[in-house]
């Protein structure tokens, strides 16, 4: 069994007002093996549509490359925009290494309900993923389930909307369940009537352009 440990700590500060959740990079990221285009940071996977998302949006200027200055790009980035990053997955055990989170066993989760009470000012989660088996909403819904507490659905279309009451502050937080910035979550946004009737409407029209237009509302907002 290959031991997928997450090797990045939480990115979280005391301004941080949205959180950015999913649940391990992939598994080279752990043993150190990056590729040349990847960067040694919170989603900085080549194959990943996160940064070329926020890229699109806020018009970064990113690189896509191994170097400090890549990192410092997104940390800056981050900062500035009071955006945290917490992935709910600490580490999982697998048969197979690779990136599924289908492949994940034995998981062991962050406590998140815990930086969402140590951090006043975070007011959005935001799952990069959904409610399916070993996603990052799902595991989150593990978590409370222990503790008897559910999240309050405020809108069921995609992206779906929750909100929670924190059990200790009584604040109230409010969670996207926006759609994965994988390859593998293509075929889902292939799916959807939404895509279909863009595609439909201009052939150009992508996967990846959903997503930009999906994600634009609940980072700027």
């Amino acid at each position: 069994m290959f031991l997928h440990a997450h090797p990045y700590e939480p990115f979280i500060f005391e301004e941080t007002e949205k959180l950015i959740v999913g649940t391990l990079p992939p598994p080279r990221f752990t043993t150190g093996e990056l590729k040349p285009d990847d960067v040694d940071f919170c989603y900085g996977s080549r194959n990943g549509m996160l940064w070329p998302i926020l890229d699109r949006i806020f018009e970064l200027g990113l690189v896509y490359e191994n170097t400090h200055f890549a990192i410092e790009q997104r940390k800056n980035f981050l900062v500035k925009n009071k955006i945290g990053v917490c992935d709910i997955v600490e580490s999982a055990e697998r048969d197979k290494v690779d990136a599924s989170d289908l492949g994940m066993q034995n998981v062991r989760l962050r406590d998140l309900l815990f930086y969402l009470e140590q951090y006043p000012n975070l007011k959005t989660v935001l799952f990069m993923g959904g409610n399916s088996k070993n996603g990052p909403e799902y595991f989150f819904r593990r978590l409370l389930k222990p503790l008897g507490h559910k999240l309050k659905t405020i809108s069921e279309h995609v992206p779906r909307v929750y909100e929670l009451q924190l059990p200790k502050s009584k604040r109230t937080v409010r969670t996207v369940s926006l759609t994965a910035p994988s390859g593998a979550a293509n075929r889902a946004v292939g799916s959807l009537d939404a895509y279909k009737r863009m595609k439909a409407a201009d052939a150009s029209f992508n996967t990846l352009d959903f997503r930009v237009m999906q994600y634009r509302e609940f980072f700027t907002s």
